[in-house]
């Protein structure tokens, strides 16, 4: 299936684009990463990444994207506020006249919404609470709706908090912020080296288009992930304290991830796609960052 795609374009080459957009270039050299901002050039560009400059926020900034047949993977974050994803939409504007053959779609396991600790799969009912899961249910249903037309393959990743040996809460953990100790809501993750494999099998594997839960099938408490990763850096433990507290002390933000448990069953994932995760539980994944 790769042999087919004209080309393949990452929109929001970030962190993780450059991981899947290295892993594409070991197979063929006619990757592009479409940024935002001109000075990450040099970054791509040194990775061999074929760079292109746009603002999704500006429509006519993407009139001259040729994506005919190409797989696309879209990494770009929605806006910070409300429940609709604008940036989505003038993307699917641009690229109305010329129909990829796939897009892949990163979006979010906040979609579930809470589900009690109950363990998920793709089948689950989407009931997002968080203006930021809604914002991505929205781009879900923006991009269904655009490939139904145009016969274009939608895969979507809906992805849990990722990890790695720069996005560990190192700051947090010095600062001695406190975790709770007697609320046991299920959060799930997964290692950034792994999400990046994940999307190129994504692009490679004839599958149909269809929804993956992402995840190392492996959840725990936020409190475990703090600790875990104190004690695997040799920095102090955090203070624990009572949800009865936390709702006093923490932020909003905070407290939103805390108020919904779910355990993602990442079994389609393993089966469809053929992965072997590097780092299948969070002591692997910690002890490759020490």
């Amino acid at each position: 299936m790769p042999d087919t795609y004209n080309s393949i374009l990452i929109a929001g080459c970030g962190d993780i684009g450059c991981r899947v957009a290295k892993l594409w270039l070991a197979k063929r050299p006619d990757v592009y990463g479409l940024i935002r901002n001109d000075q990450h050039i040099g970054r791509l560009q040194g990775a061999g990444i074929r760079t292109l400059v746009a603002d999704l926020d500006d429509p006519s900034s993407l009139k001259n994207l040729d994506i005919h047949q190409a797989l696309i993977y879209y990494f770009a974050p929605p806006p910070n506020q409300g429940v609709i994803d604008t940036r989505i939409s003038s993307f699917i504007t641009a690229i109305q006249a010329m129909v990829p053959q796939r897009i892949i779609y990163i979006s979010t396991s906040g979609v579930y919404g809470d589900c009690h600790g109950a363990w998920v799969t793709e089948d689950e009912a989407v009931k997002p609470s968080a203006e930021r899961s809604r914002r991505r249910l929205d781009a879900e249903q923006k991009l269904e709706s655009y490939c139904q037309r145009t016969d274009a393959e939608l895969v979507i990743l809906r992805v849990p908090g990722i990890y790695g040996c720069d996005r560990l809460p190192v700051a947090r953990i010095k600062q001695g912020r406190s975790v709770v100790k007697d609320h046991n809501a299920f959060t799930n993750r997964i290692h950034e080296d792994d999400l990046a494999r994940i999307c190129v099998a994504a692009g490679e594997k004839n599958t149909p288009a269809t929804i993956y839960n992402v995840s190392d099938g492996q959840p725990g408490t936020m409190a475990q992930y703090f600790t875990e990763t104190a004690r695997a850096l040799n920095l102090p433990l955090p203070p624990e304290i009572s949800w009865q507290e936390a709702q006093r002390v923490m932020s909003p933000e905070m407290l939103s991830y805390l108020s919904e448990s779910r355990r993602i069953d990442n079994s389609k994932m393993i089966e469809e796609l053929g992965i072997k995760l590097l780092y299948p539980n969070l002591h692997a994944g910690l002890a490759a960052c020490v």
